[in-house]
């Protein structure tokens, strides 16, 4: 009886273990070993530096994107050779023989110094307060259209008046309109999100400001930059989820609007005959003398090109050739490979920012998103239109080689949007890292 008293003691103690039995016991436990004696702390358990998002796509999480970075900059360094080469013996012309050999150089020089000066500014502002701005920024793009057309106050160049005279550069505004329509079309996604399927209320404002931005491009005339913009608004609304059936309604009507104004205009419809047939004599030293010149350009390049600065076309031949058609004197000196290198790049950077946008709609940041997705169409879109007018597979039409080509407000523009997306991506990281944008 007593021992079993006992043995049920016994377990009782060993399963509370306490009193003065557990302090005897901790007393025969041997004192720490000093700090400095003590075995290494097991390493921390390994952190991924990526979060998947976008269907399981990793987007790693550095500061910013610096192969976007890099891609930026090879085009401008690029095209800076490129300008100061297709530049360098334009003082040979009456027309410039007051320029020196170096002024178109060291011009894009300084566009290039102020565009990466703004654009370092820039990428400082918050996504937000571009989405509170966006509305006032496109109201500015109108007034700056209206202005231009004033007279005294837009500079008028070879029948167009396109330009606001600044001192040490021209500024044209539609350069600037191209910026405020994606930032306008895409806060307007967001602001009409819950009525996207009715088309009156959805699509029909948007329209009307297109069609107000359309008859002020036209009056000046720049129907290159009116088919950009107009190619912005339009992919932003289809990517924001607008109906497809309305998408396909806007999209008619616009193709009608070209068509018409095709049909109703002489010379446009003389610049389409010549695109159809730029070797026939009619237009060979006329309407399709650019073109010409420039599908000579590309054929005497052949795979290598000529070598840098032996271009021949760029010898008083082929007109413009430091702005619409550098990609002539690029296919002339450096041949397919190079003509290759530059389609390559802007259709990486294109993707890229496509990949941007999606990673921004993914994390609930639908402005950033499409804004970001739209400077994708702009990039990829006008770089395509310039380089389908080179090659001779689209009409010859004013517009430039965005990065490249030589033209300050150009530049600057293109670097400022640039700037907001690399931005965007800035912010899509913190916020994937669990941070707060």
């Amino acid at each position: 009886m007593n021992a079993a008293i006992a043995g049920l003691f016994d377990g009782w103690r060993a399963r509370f273990p306490g009193g003065a039995t557990a302090k005897r016991r901790a007393a025969e436990v041997p004192a720490a070993a000093p700090r400095s004696r003590r075995a290494p702390a097991p390493e921390a358990i390994p952190v991924r530096e990526w979060i998947s998002v976008d269907a399981g796509q990793p987007a790693r999480l550095l500061g910013f994107d610096r192969t976007l970075v890099c891609v930026v900059v090879a085009l401008l360094a690029l095209g800076l050779v490129m300008v100061y080469s297709a530049s360098v013996a334009m003082p040979d012309n009456p027309k410039f023989a007051r320029y020196t050999p170096t002024y178109f150089l060291t011009r894009h020089l300084l566009f290039m110094g102020i565009s990466v000066l703004v654009a370092l500014i820039v990428v400082q502002v918050p996504v937000s307060l571009w989405e509170k701005l966006s509305p006032w920024i496109f109201v500015t793009a109108l007034l700056l259209l209206v202005l231009v057309l004033v007279p005294f106050i837009g500079k008028g160049v070879n029948g167009a008046r396109r330009w606001i005279p600044l001192g040490i550069m021209s500024f044209q505004p539609s350069e600037l309109c191209k910026l405020a329509i994606a930032m306008y079309a895409a806060g307007y996604m967001v602001r009409r999100m819950d009525v996207k399927e009715n088309f009156f209320r959805a699509v029909l404002p948007m329209a009307i400001s297109l069609a107000v931005v359309g008859l002020l491009l036209l009056a000046e005339p720049d129907m290159g930059a009116f088919l950009v913009i107009a190619t912005i608004a339009m992919g932003i609304l289809f990517l924001g989820g607008v109906n497809g059936r309305m998408f396909l309604i806007i999209s008619a009507v616009l193709t009608g609007a070209f068509v018409l104004m095709i049909t109703l205009s002489d010379w446009r419809r003389e610049r389409i005959f010549a695109y159809l047939n730029p070797w026939d004599d009619k237009y060979t030293l006329g309407k399709a003398y650019q073109l010409s010149h420039s599908l000579i350009a590309f054929g005497r390049g052949e795979i290598f090109g000529q070598g840098l600065g032996s271009s021949v076309e760029k010898l008083h031949y082929l007109p413009e050739a430091h702005t619409d058609f550098l990609l002539a004197v690029i296919g002339e000196e450096l041949g397919f490979v190079g003509v290759a290198c530059v389609i390559f790049a802007f259709f990486w950077i294109a993707r890229r920012l496509f990949h941007i946008g999606r990673q921004a709609i993914a994390l609930d940041r639908v402005f950033a998103g499409l804004f970001a997705q739209g400077i994708g169409i702009w990039m990829g879109g006008q770089a395509f239109i310039n380089m389908g007018v080179n090659l001779g597979v689209l009409p010859t039409k004013g517009l430039t080689l965005p990065l490249m080509s030589y033209g300050g407000s150009a530049i600057v523009m293109n670097m400022i949007a640039l700037a907001i997306v690399l931005r965007i991506d800035i912010e899509n990281r913190q916020l994937m890292r669990g941070g707060r944008a």
